[in-house]
């Protein structure tokens, strides 16, 4: 079979997934679930994968959904215990005393606070605890959903610690170590110095869509769920926008040039936040006009949950706003201690682990699970018991906290575990015994041969295929790497800045990818809107990769020629 028809197949179950979700709007946990099905028909009788093995890579799915999953619902947790305990009500207060224009909000909370928790500890984690937020100050669960996911994009490269560069370019080590061997690695001297300059690379091709980004988030915004649907009532915001962007920008880039990979986005989402908070408190570069949502008796009905928003939006405070924050600041400092690496904890954690090697048998399968160091487990359950006694919650409040947060995990379960599972089974395919290339591969390599010297303009879309595949950069970048190394060997281009562009996808394509968005939306209690989300983020998406694509070409074929 040739290779571009094997690229059709392996493309079905995606296009599958879309027309279910996207043109039938199908829930992902019917889509899901067929979507599946197709892959593991196209593994057995194209790829030749025996069934039990593809039956293997099917639970080891389910079990890679069980570690998600346990995030899911740590953060929903963390979402109920401050509803009931009055915490949120009182956030909401305060984050009402900074300003009730909704685009400040999303700068706010959507753009730097999320930009530091996945700096801290990514997979997932902004979205699963900004869009509750975000929510829970009048935002339609929708409206919450779409600008969280969207603008959970340029921090991801450098998520969890620099988790998608230090390990997701680890497959490369033996072409680095070899081109420096020979004297062809340019001024590159070891594998540890190649990461870092991937960082740079990465944190400028990024550098135009942190500007642009919350931009256009805000006039997606005020079009789609604005009373006037309006695409410049989103540029209302422009210099406060502008302002957080470089209060982000500055420390996010200094970091990777002068530190490295592993916090270009935890230390610029920090100082970002801090100083974006203090700005809006004193009314720096505030609009003169708030922005706000219409009443919500002229919402549609699809921008709505599970979850209640209230009408009027008029909180009181329970407590004091720090009592209030400190489950945050508690999981923001935990999340930091327990992920660099250097302090004891993060290894403590890691080495209590649970394995199932060898998943009947075949050797390739493996499921492993390390319960504490998900952030599911610690910080967000652990702060969840702490917040009982800083709260001061009764017993009744509790239960209902625990109740509420276990009923809504059915419907993300459902989706999740197939979405994983179809996964499993696209990296499994590497395994067939008739020596083609795997599912995502053949697909990377017909967009390769199609494009030829464009190459540079479409790379960053490879990255975020293997994004919305896999739900995460990191395995992106393991699945893809090696070919967009191989790709730029091939074409005689510089290979850091084309494996930066991997990089660079990956991380915006999470914005689309099937797992965050039922995450996400699990999260606001929004069920069968996946594909109205992925069709409205589609196009951030679009503007993303031709963005960092020209930059890209740009790069490559004018400014920099001859660069390894």
């Amino acid at each position: 079979m040739s290779l571009q028809l094997l690229a059709l197949v392996a493309l079905l179950p995606i296009a599958l997934a879309l027309v279910l979700m996207v043109g039938l709007r199908w829930p992902a946990t019917k889509a899901m679930p067929l979507a599946w099905l197709a892959t593991a028909l196209a593994g057995v009788y194209v790829w030749k994968m025996n069934v039990g093995f593809v039956l293997a890579s099917t639970l080891a799915g389910f079990g890679g959904a069980v570690n998600v999953l346990i995030i899911v619902f740590g953060a929903i947790l963390i979402l109920y215990t401050l509803r009931d305990s009055g915490g949120m009500e009182t956030i909401n207060h305060g984050f009402h005393g900074i300003s009730r224009d909704r685009r400040i909000q999303v700068i706010i909370i959507a753009t730097v606070f999320s930009a530091f928790l996945e700096g801290a500890a990514g997979f997932g984690t902004p979205a699963a605890i900004a869009a509750p937020l975000l929510l829970s100050l009048g935002f339609p669960a929708l409206a919450a959903a779409m600008v969280c996911l969207v603008l959970n994009s340029f921090p991801v490269t450098f998520g969890a610690v620099g988790t998608p560069v230090w390990f997701g370019l680890k497959n490369l080590k033996p072409q680095i170590d070899a081109a420096i061997a020979a004297g062809q690695a340019g001024d590159i001297t070891s594998f540890g110095m190649f990461l870092k300059v991937i960082a740079q690379w990465s944190t400028l091709l990024h550098l135009p869509m942190i500007y642009l980004l919350p931009l256009f988030v805000n006039m997606m915004l005020t079009r789609f769920f604005g009373e006037k649907k309006s695409w410049t009532e989103g540029l209302g915001a422009w210099k406060f926008s502008l302002f957080a962007s470089t209060c982000f920008a500055v420390p996010y880039a200094a970091t990777a040039f002068f530190i490295g990979e592993e916090f270009p986005s935890l230390i610029g989402g920090l100082v970002a936040t801090a100083l974006v908070v203090a700005a809006a408190k004193k009314g720096f570069l505030l609009p003169k006009k708030e922005w706000n949502f219409g009443p919500q008796s002229t919402w549609e009905k699809e921008w709505t949950g599970e979850i209640a928003t209230s009408e009027n939006c008029e909180f009181k405070a329970h407590m004091s706003q720090f009592r209030a924050w400190l489950p945050y600041i508690l999981i923001g400092a935990i999340l930091v201690v327990t992920r660099i690496k250097a302090l004891p904890l993060n290894a403590w954690l890691k080495s209590i682990s649970f394995t199932i090697p060898h998943i009947m048998g075949y050797e390739s399968v493996n499921f492993a699970m390390k319960p504490l160091y998900l952030p599911g487990t610690i910080p967000f359950m652990l702060v969840a018991i702490l917040t009982i006694g800083i709260h001061k919650m009764s017993g009744e409040k509790v239960a209902a906290a625990w109740t509420d947060s276990i009923k809504r995990m059915k419907n993300p379960a459902i989706a999740l575990f197939f979405a994983v599972a179809l996964v499993e089974i696209f990296k499994q395919s590497a395994k067939n015994t008739i020596g083609i290339p795997s599912m995502p591969l053949s697909m990377a390599q017909t967009a390769a041969a199609l494009t030829g010297n464009t190459w540079p303009m479409f790379a960053s879309f490879v990255g975020a295929l293997g994004s919305f595949i896999t739900g995460s950069n990191t395995v992106s970048d393991l699945l893809f790497a090696e070919f967009q190394y191989a790709t730029a060997s091939q074409l005689g281009i510089s290979h850091q800045i084309v494996v930066a562009l991997q990089a660079v996808g990956g991380a915006m394509g999470n914005m689309v990818c099937i797992h965050n968005i039922v995450a996400a939306s699990a999260t606001v209690g929004l069920a069968g809107m996946e594909g109205m989300l992925i069709r409205r983020n589609a196009l951030p998406l679009l503007v993303y990769g031709l963005v960092a694509g020209g930059l890209g070409s740009l790069f490559v074929y004018v400014l920099y020629p001859g660069l390894f």
